[in-house]
């Protein structure tokens, strides 16, 4: 699908995506999953990156209605947008909307480090010379302070105080090296003042890995190089500190007081503020998310949904209309099996990758005569590797390594109960699907329609 013709992927990190954001509906807007601060001129900025607004059709109903049955999938919104950070949005939450009318304009080439409330600016560990250098901008002429990369256990950021005396802290900003600064020490900011940019073309990420080489990476559950870190549980960000080079990030539930702490190197960047509440499994920096912190932090149903969308997102590019099921075909292939953690009274040993039947199938028969059944948690293997540790020896030894395959299967005494495609495929046999489907033909043999199949099956236009 994706061979067959010309694509190019990569660039910035934010290719395929239009900046301005234009309504293709009448309807009310509705802000989801969204942080904002609004600035004095009456603008709106999106302070998180996984936030949406939605055009809903205009039923008569209070914004939290809209936004409960948008939360339950109650109602289709008529149009969605993804909203990038720092997205400037020109109407207000529950606002009217007509078809045409600009919504709000995203920054292409910067990503925009936002204040949230007014005060004084404070440098923090900005140190000319070792952590910012001056340099000219071409195309204004003014000398701009830049973040560079340094060693040592400077932390930049901008810390903003309710008065020039800096004795109540309101705001504290983390600036990644690449960013230039826009305010002065001392200045006075207001509420939607842009404190910061970074250069999209800064974020040393591979988030737009192209095409074929992204499906293959997925399929084979490969670990990327730019890995991005994943919060582990639901909470509140908090930053304490850096500590080898490294920035100490602590997410905290505030329920139940539980802390999960991240050390997050200087040069990547940080993609949440402090203060910010995170959901376990969402990104706390830039970069590809490794799909098997995904199942061990969010579990199976998550990492299912990840593959599948992020799969579809590379063909969605291309204009490649793919069903879903296709896909899920391959990335329940992929969680076939299981690793067992504890044994139970079964024959199974700790650590032992086994298939999901035969690990139902053997606790089942150890339930029923009383004993413990055995615990194991979902492994995810590449395509590759679960293609030759099939149950059936003859399908994975027509893949890769068939003299291997052939030699364990005989020397293990297995017995092939050509149970899949494939295997029925290499011997000739109908395969077990339609008419060749096992309860079909059973149906078949108890009501004494062969000879009527036989005549159906043989049947040709040609007669």
């Amino acid at each position: 699908q994706l061979t067959m013709r010309t694509f190019h992927l990569g660039g910035i990190a934010a290719a395929g995506l239009a900046p301005e954001l234009d309504a293709d509906h009448d309807g009310i807007l509705i802000y989801m999953d969204l942080r904002t601060v609004q600035n004095e001129e009456g603008t709106w900025f999106a302070l998180n990156k996984n936030g949406s607004l939605h055009i809903v059709r205009d039923e008569g109903r209070s914004i939290e209605e809209y936004k409960k049955l948008l939360n339950t999938k109650s109602i289709e919104p008529l149009q969605t947008f993804l909203i990038e950070l720092g997205t400037r949005i020109i109407l207000a939450d529950g606002s009217y909307v007509k078809k045409g009318e600009r919504v709000g304009h995203w920054e292409p080439h910067n990503i925009p480090i936002i204040c949230e409330r007014p005060g004084y600016v404070k440098y923090e560990d900005l140190v000319e010379g070792i952590s910012t250098q001056k340099e000219v901008n071409k195309q204004t002429g003014m000398a701009e302070l830049i973040v560079k990369q340094h060693r040592g256990e400077l932390h930049p950021q901008i810390i903003i105080y309710s008065d020039p005396d800096y004795t109540e802290l309101v705001g504290t900003y983390a600036i990644p090296s690449g960013a230039f600064i826009s305010v002065q020490e001392g200045q006075r900011v207001s509420a939607g003042m842009l404190l910061a940019r970074l250069p999209r073309g800064a974020i040393k990420t591979k988030d737009i890995t192209g095409g074929l080489p992204r499906v293959a990476e997925l399929f084979e559950a490969r670990r990327p190089k730019e890995a991005a870190e994943i919060a582990k549980i639901d909470g509140i960000v908090d930053f304490r500190g850096v500590q080898k080079s490294k920035r100490i990030v602590v997410v905290q539930d505030p329920d139940t007081g539980m802390e999960e702490e991240h050390l997050i190197p200087l040069t990547k960047h940080l993609i949440v503020q402090k203060g910010d509440l995170v959901v376990k499994g969402q990104q706390l920096t830039d970069g590809l998310v490794v799909p098997h912190e995904i199942l061990d932090i969010c579990g199976i149903r998550e990492l299912q949904r990840y593959l599948v969308n992020q799969v579809q997102e590379v063909y969605r590019l291309q204009g490649v209309d793919i069903n879903d099921k296709h896909i899920e075909v391959i990335v329940r292939q992929m969680l076939q099996k299981v690793r067992v953690t504890e044994t139970g009274d079964t024959t199974f040993l700790y650590g032992e990758d086994v298939d999901k039947k035969s690990f139902h199938k053997q606790n089942q028969k150890v339930i029923d005569e009383g004993g413990r059944p055995a615990l194991a948690t979902p492994v995810l293997l590449g395509i590759t590797k679960t293609a030759l540790i099939t149950e059936s020896p003859i399908a994975a030894a027509s893949f890769q390594e068939t003299t291997r395959v052939l030699t364990e299967a005989g020397a293990d005494g297995k017995v092939d109960l050509l149970l899949d495609h494939k295997s029925n495929i290499i011997m000739g046999q109908a395969i077990p699907s339609g008419t060749g489907f096992e309860k079909y033909e059973k149906r078949i043999k108890k009501f004494g329609a062969k000879e009527l199949l036989e005549e159906l099956t043989s049947f040709s236009f040609a007669d």
